[in-house]
């Protein structure tokens, strides 16, 4: 499924003539992987950040250390700057950002499989959202983060999700 929402969403980016960044922590750049695993992808792909530290965050994408002391690197409020980040340091149009907890581990207030998720998109307000996969595994929590990060990216650009 991974390979066919990458290629739908290059498809769609490309016939609209925009570029795409992602700003990636929990998943270590396997959503600009996934999307860069397709022949010819140069055009609409332009970079991935890969800030995994709260150090790479600020320096990279601009993150506000109160933010981070305020709400934490996985919240939606990190994911929100991230994603506005990558837009205006990538010089793109549309940008989507994932900070989460994949695991082993978490705690009560922030649970194993949680994900935040930004979606920036020029000329349009930011977008962010949090979803619950649940304690999956590693494996499976970074994998359905690409998924629906694809479907983000996807739905900006026109078209419904895919399940």
């Amino acid at each position: 499924m991974t390979v066919e929402l990458a290629t739908e969403v290059l498809a769609l980016a490309r016939a609209q003539g925009v570029t795409i960044a992602t700003a990636e922590s929990c998943t270590g750049g396997l959503i600009i992987g996934a999307l860069t695993e397709i022949a010819g992808s140069s055009d609409v792909v332009d970079r991935g950040f890969i800030t995994y530290s709260n150090a790479a965050k600020i320096e990279m994408l601009g993150i506000l250390p109160a933010t981070l002391d305020a709400h934490g690197a996985v919240s939606e409020q990190i994911a929100r700057e991230m994603a506005e980040g990558a837009l205006t340091r990538g010089g793109v149009g549309l940008a989507v950002s994932v900070t989460g907890i994949a695991g082993p581990g978490g705690s009560e207030h922030k649970p194993e499989g949680r994900v935040c998720f930004g979606l920036a998109q020029t000329g349009r307000a930011c977008r962010v959202e949090t979803v619950e996969f649940g304690a999956l595994g590693r494996s499976n929590v970074r994998a359905q983060t690409v998924i629906h990060a694809l479907n983000l990216l996807k739905t900006a650009l026109g078209h419904p999700t895919q399940g």
